[in-house]
């Protein structure tokens, strides 16, 4: 698991005071964990199609390049030590040529070099640097390194659910330095070919899809409302952040304003204009997201996540979740497919 702000230095504790990086108490919940990572070796012509998954997928191109393609955005070309982050798993395609024939990523051959890391192609074998083998490939090949990922988060949190379907590292890596460092060391891994290469690759990607989505968040490439404008208002980010924190609390517009330091209408009219919608329903919704991971990660029984959450009853909470998540928190547990938040 890696602690998204796990390399954000933490001054000595002293006496409260107003906390100066309102990204960092807002973020310091959000990890990710590398779920499957596979190192895939092609020969042109090639086409690979992912699937749409829950999961984040991340693509990094060791050497020679592709095409990527989504069912919203044409044809855009990934050249040598360039990454791309899809942080909801929408369906794409990697191609040699964008009119490659594509198959599923699934019918491909994999290898397993490791814990959840494998080596992905086909045809005959030869010995791989990590002690496995790879695809025997006559002239050059492309070299990619994908990998599922997962957050901590739901889905349709509003973090995760405002990000674009596509994150290429280069766009950002102006925005954080640690972005080319980390490129550079991904693209040294393949090239020099070293034992224990892939797991490395691994824990880099990590780390890398970590600081393209801080890069992206710090650079505010989002709409003027949401989560973006908070993080720039440091009276509503300061909000957010003690809401996000501790989804269980009693977070009523009176005790939210006393947090923000405003009477009750100013905090509720900045609240809707800079996050689109009012207080109660924003804690209503991160409420919901925290249930639904209770009950379909942890099995927690329903009626103790509405006692968890404060709610009076069972019923009502059960009809909170189903108006906010989209079906009842019993197809939560039963592993139903996502809804959409109304």
């Amino acid at each position: 698991m890696l602690d998204f702000l796990s390399t954000v230095a933490r001054a000595p504790v002293t006496a409260p005071q107003e906390p100066k990086d309102l990204l960092a108490e807002i973020l310091l919940g959000l990890r990710l964990d590398g779920v499957e990572y596979g190192r895939c070796v092609m020969n042109e012509p090639w086409a690979i199609a992912f699937p749409a998954q829950r999961s984040a997928r991340f693509h990094f191109v060791g050497s020679g390049g592709c095409w990527l393609r989504t069912e919203t955005q044409d044809w855009v070309r990934l050249n040598q030590g360039d990454a791309v982050l899809l942080p909801r798993g929408c369906f794409h395609i990697l191609a040699s040529a964008p009119e490659a024939p594509a198959v599923d990523i699934a019918s491909l051959a994999r290898v397993p070099v490791s814990e959840n890391i494998y080596l992905v192609g086909g045809g005959p074998r030869e010995r791989d640097p990590d002690g496995m083998t790879t695809p025997q490939i006559a002239g050059p090949k492309d070299v990619m390194f994908c990998g599922t990922m997962r957050f901590n988060l739901d889905p349709l949190h509003p973090l995760i659910a405002m990000m674009p379907d596509v994150m290429l590292a280069g766009d950002l890596a102006q925005r954080d330095p640690s972005v080319p460092a980390l490129l550079e060391a991904m693209e040294r891994e393949v090239s020099l070919g070293r034992i224990g290469a892939c797991g490395i690759l691994a824990r880099l990607a990590d780390v890398l899809a970590a600081s393209i989505i801080r890069a992206w968040v710090e650079c505010g490439c989002s709409d003027s409302t949401g989560w973006i404008a908070a993080v720039r208002c440091p009276k509503i980010g300061k909000v957010i952040a003690a809401i996000h924190a501790d989804p269980e609390g009693d977070w009523s517009v009176p005790v939210l304003a006393d947090l923000m330091g405003a009477s009750r209408s100013r905090f509720a009219e900045a609240f809707t204009r800079t996050m689109g919608e009012s207080p109660a329903r924003y804690v209503a919704k991160i409420k919901m997201f925290q249930a639904r991971r209770w009950i379909a990660d942890d099995g927690m029984r329903i009626a103790v996540a509405a006692d968890r959450l404060g709610y009076d009853s069972e019923a009502s909470f059960s009809r909170a979740f189903k108006r906010i998540i989209g079906h009842p928190p019993s197809a939560s547990r039963h592993g139903q497919a996502l809804a959409t938040v109304d």
